[in-house]
This record gives C-alpha cells, structure tokens and sequence, in this order.
C-alpha cells in the first residue's frame, strides 16, 4: 500500500505534481514554524515560499527534459536554485556590535528547504521526508545538546559594564583570584546604560569545563559591575 502510494506520487500526473508541491510547501512551513517560536527572522510564509518555489523549479525542470528535442541541462535550474538562495539567506544574517552573529541557522533552514522543496519536486519523497525529519531534529534537539556545550565550556565572552574610575582594575584582581586566565579585553564604543561606564568586551579561559552561569551570577554581585552578558 505505502509502496504504491509513494509510487503514485512520483509520477508525472497533474494531481501527483500538485500533491507533491503541496508536500513541500506543508513542510517548509514547519520548519518555518519551528523559526517563529524562536523568535528569528525569517517565518513560516517565507520557508513555506522558498520550498515551494524549490519544488516547483524541480517540476518545471524534469517537464522541460521530458520534452522531444528539448535537449534541456537537468542540472541548470537546480544549480540556480542552490546558489540563488544563498542571497535570500545571507539577508538573514547580521552581525551585531558586540561582534555576534546571528542568523546562522536561519540561513542554513532556508538553503536545506530549498533542497528538500527540489526533493519533493523531483518526486524523491523519502529522502524529502527525511530530509524534513532531520532539520527538525537539528533545530528542535540538537540545539539543547549545543546549549549544554557551550554553557560548560572552558571559554567564555562577556560583556561588561564596570564603573569607570578603578572598575577594570578591581575587575582584573577578582579574576586573577578566581584563577581566570583573561585572554583578551578590549574597551568597547557602545553606549553605557549608565552613561558614565566602561563597557568591555572579554574572553576568559576558564582551563577546564566550567559552568559558566556560576560566574555571572558571582560577577553579577559585585558592586562595580553594573551589567554583563555573556556573547
């Protein structure tokens, strides 16, 4: 039964293409869901459409080698789409002024949507399924496992606010107690909340793994610290 079904669908009919199209579009806009209740940039319309279109390119691509005398490169419209994609992402990626990326994962959603909408289109629907099952374990799983990682680093980046008479001195000595190696800091050009601060931006090796909101909770305590966040 599911075999037959699976064969149906890849067929060339007009009702197997549209099912297919819809395919993509239905899971675009999943993996577009997934993007919204995080917060990013680009949402549900927007994978929808990209995966959509990717299908459509397939489809258009396998009518045109169908074609009697066509000779049409099968290869063309799936190369444009793969790179012209890249445009539509690089958009969602922006770097902020504490030198953060983000958007990253957004931009990489887009261009494997693409892939898996060129999947459904070409009437390859297993590995478009599978395709669709593994960016949602990517996005929705792995990203706690990554979260883990990095809150358990032995590096870390702040962001600091300290006072501006003696706060980077008095810094410095309750890091060295701690038995922090500081691997860089830098004053910063960002705007102070209290205006009258100085804003750093540092890295620290902890030379172990090491929890890291246990140190900006004890930062955090400390009188001429006035804000801090790790980036």
């Amino acid at each position: 039964m599911v075999n037959t079904v699976i064969d149906y669908l890849q067929g060339n009919s007009d009702m197997a293409v549209a099912i297919r199209l819809l395919l993509a579009t239905f899971c675009g806009s999943l993996i577009g869901w997934e993007r919204v209740v995080r917060r990013h940039s680009a949402g549900i319309r927007t994978f929808a459409l990209v995966s959509l279109g990717s299908a459509v390119a397939a489809v258009l691509n396998i009518y045109l080698a169908m074609i009697p005398d066509m000779n049409a490169d099968v290869s063309r419209i799936p190369a444009g789409v793969v790179s012209g994609i890249g445009f539509l992402g690089a958009g969602t990626i922006i770097v902020t002024g504490r030198n953060q990326i983000k958007g990253l994962t957004t931009a990489a959603s887009l261009w494997v949507a693409s892939c898996m909408g060129m999947a459904f289109g070409a009437g390859y629907i297993t590995v478009g399924l599978v395709c669709f099952g593994f960016v949602m374990v990517a996005n929705i799983i792995l990203v706690h496992v990554s979260q883990k990682i990095e809150e358990n680093s032995r590096y870390v980046s702040l962001y600091i606010e300290v006072e501006e008479t003696n706060g980077v001195k008095k810094l410095k000595k309750k890091f060295i107690e701690l038995g922090y190696h500081i691997s860089s800091m830098n004053k910063t050009k960002d705007k102070t909340l209290s205006g009258s601060d100085t804003a750093l931006m540092i890295e620290l090796d902890f030379g172990r793994k090491h929890y890291h909101q246990e140190l900006i909770d004890e930062l955090n305590n400390l009188d001429f610290v006035s804000y801090l966040e790790e980036v």
